[in-house]
């Protein structure tokens, strides 16, 4: 692994070569563990995250199968269905592998692994879209929590081809081949046993089974009140200086890497989402511009190589930018995250976090959740605008929508800014939520610098006037900003949205004097 001599350098620079060198080594040592999880009874068995109503990666990528049996052992793998296959593999350090040739979606199929003296059969295995779905406790949050989830869960019964499974929270010390636990097995949709599963990861699938029209598999593995630092591998952590920690607790760095990332790898999968950030408000904040994006390259590289090249190297990757905490909070925890989940870009895809997508939230808060303001119930529309991302970066379909209006310019003299959106923009006035900063040097101002209000004097298609006075005593407009609250304000009520009045405009700051100075304009 070569690593920059500068220390401000936080971009990414694995060898490939040194990754399957580190992995394999990983391997050796984990091998033993393996002992203990399976016993050494001879018998032969499917992985533990293979399992009866299972959703496999269709075509064009190639589907994974892998468990364990006896030592040099030969192992026949069997698809039957609608099309069938038959692969040969030995078994080698007890484990066994194979890789199907592309199969379509649809099913149902059976898969049978057979030796000499015992068989192990998954039944009613389809094939379509795999996405895992990670984070903390917004992601973690359940169906039955949400709003409307009475009529939410019996809709689960026209969706037979929505497969979840939930991984169980467990964590580790060292990186291990195979989950210690599943919560909930592959199963077909009910409205009892979808009841303990994520909100954010089934509507998401519903909705994109809604447009794809072919099976989707969901995989859960979340925690709550988790930093991205446990989510995270060691490689990863280097990257942004975060050396590991010596106490063994839930914010151990790559404790739940370990223990439920992992031991996934070797499954092909077709994306991620992702709804986290809230306990790196408090928690090396300054850094999750650099962790966040670290964590997601290395989780690409991870896959790629643990499913033998089948997952994509820039498989997409979506996530929620944070929702609000607290009402009339003046903490930047909750808007610094929100920046930085974008690494101090303000929108995705960008050059530093290609083919992701982002849901924005901050005008979804929700006063009184039972949960807790942190937990906003409102699940359906974090959830429809993911999809939105996900039909855009994954799928490619240009005419799909999945971002509210960013700044294109930003342009000022004495008396105004004027903002330039990158697309039409629908404006209801307000007096605080943009803000300018006054400076009498050439300096970028930062979040903690003294902001104060601009009123939104007039709008047209695509561009709004800020009034500039407050600045006219103390110096020249140095920087403007849009919604850096906690909660910048109520239900679907925020100033800007894109000409639907559907998708909010996620928050900014730009300086002039600051890396985008190239937007500002004086006239």
């Amino acid at each position: 692994m070569s690593v920059s001599a500068d220390p401000n350098d936080r971009t990414f620079s694995f060898s490939y070569a040194s990754v399957v060198c580190i992995m394999a080594v990983t391997l050796c040592v984990v091998f033993i563990l393996l002992v203990s999880f399976h016993g050494c009874d001879g018998n032969l068995s499917f992985a533990s995250y293979y399992g009866d109503h299972m959703v496999l990666q269709k075509s064009p990528d190639r589907a994974v199968l892998w468990g364990f049996g006896p030592e040099n052992e030969q192992v026949t793998v069997f698809l039957s269905g609608p099309v069938t296959q038959k692969t040969l593999v030995t078994v080698t350090g007890g484990i066994w592998r194979v890789t199907l040739d592309p199969v379509d979606a649809g099913g149902p199929y059976n898969v049978t692994a057979s030796s000499w003296g015992s068989k192990a059969t998954l039944t009613d295995v389809l094939f379509g879209d795999v996405w895992l779905c990670g984070g903390q406790s917004n992601m973690f949050f359940k169906m039955s929590e949400i709003f409307n989830a009475s009529e939410e869960l019996a809709l689960s019964a026209n969706y037979p081809h929505v497969r979840p499974f939930m991984v169980a929270l467990k964590r580790s010390e060292i990186e291990l081949l195979d989950l210690i636990q599943v919560e909930l097995p592959w199963f077909e949709p009910t409205a009892t046993a979808l009841r303990e599963f994520s909100a954010v990861c089934w509507l998401f699938g519903r909705y994109m089974h809604d447009k794809l029209k072919y099976p989707i598999g969901l995989v859960e593995s979340c925690w709550g009140g988790t930093p991205v630092e446990a989510w995270s591998s060691t490689r990863a952590l280097q990257k942004c200086g975060l050396e590991k920690t010596e106490d063994v607790d839930i914010e151990s760095n790559s404790v739940l890497w370990n223990s439920m990332i992992h031991p996934l790898l070797n499954m092909t999968i077709r994306g991620a989402i992702w709804y986290q950030g809230e306990a790196n408000a408090v928690y090396h904040q300054d850094n999750y511009n650099c962790s966040f994006p670290a964590m997601i390259d290395d989780w690409r590289m991870a896959f790629h190589h643990g499913s033998g090249g089948q997952t994509a190297l820039d498989f997409p990757f979506g996530f929620v930018q944070l929702s609000t905490n607290k009402k009339y909070s003046t903490d930047n925890g909750f808007p610094n995250i929100r920046w930085h989940q974008t690494a101090d870009t303000g929108f995705v895809p960008n050059p530093r976090m290609k083919k992701t997508f982002m849901a924005v939230a901050l005008d979804l808060p929700d006063e009184t959740s039972p949960y807790g303001t942190i937990h906003p119930r409102d699940k359906q529309d974090v959830a429809y605008r993911l999809t939105l991302g996900a039909r855009a970066v994954a799928d490619d379909e240009r005419d799909v929508t999945f971002l509210g209006p960013f700044p294109s310019q930003i342009a000022s003299n004495q008396m105004y800014v004027h903002v330039t959106y990158d697309q039409k923009i629908s404006v209801t006035p307000s007096h605080d939520i943009f803000e300018i900063c006054c400076s009498e040097i050439w300096a970028p101002c930062r979040p903690d610098s003294l902001w104060l209000p601009a009123p939104i004097i007039q709008w047209g298609p695509n561009t709004i006037q800020l009034s500039a006075a407050q600045c006219l005593f103390s110096g020249e407009v140095a920087a403007v900003r849009y919604a850096w609250k906690d909660w910048p304000c109520d239900f679907k009520a925020c100033p800007v949205y894109g000409d639907s009045g559907i998708l909010p405009a996620p928050p900014f700051i730009i300086s002039r004097y600051g890396d985008k100075a190239s937007m500002w304009k004086s006239y």
